[in-house]
């Protein structure tokens, strides 16, 4: 089975404790979308420049509609990259991971 999958990389724009202050917004909004289903990991870069999402979602504008309800986004605290890619071979630990929701077209 094939999935595409997309990954969101994020960049910092603005200084250091303006991305503080954001945190635990930007926070909240990634527990929606573990819970969801939608995002499968996350975390900062390093150094810590920006973040990294690995999402799964049915279309490419419904990850940018993901990008659009990030606070970092929203305030202008940074920008976000988006790659679809197609999942071809994974850890047979991830399969569980790479399976679609029921329903999600993802």
């Amino acid at each position: 089975m094939t999935t595409t999958l997309y990954l969101i990389l994020l960049t910092y724009t603005r200084p250091p404790d303006e991305i503080t202050a954001a945190l635990e917004d930007h926070r909240a909004y990634l527990r929606r979308n573990y819970d969801a289903g939608r995002f499968l990991v996350s975390g900062p870069r390093v150094p810590a420049t920006g973040g990294v999402i690995l999402a799964r979602a049915a279309s490419l504008e419904e990850a940018r509609g993901y990008v659009r309800d990030d606070p970092f986004h929203q305030r202008g605290l940074a920008s976000h990259e988006i790659i679809p890619f197609t999942a071809l071979w994974s850890d047979p630990r991830l399969a569980p991971l790479l399976e679609e929701e029921p329903g999600s077209g993802a």
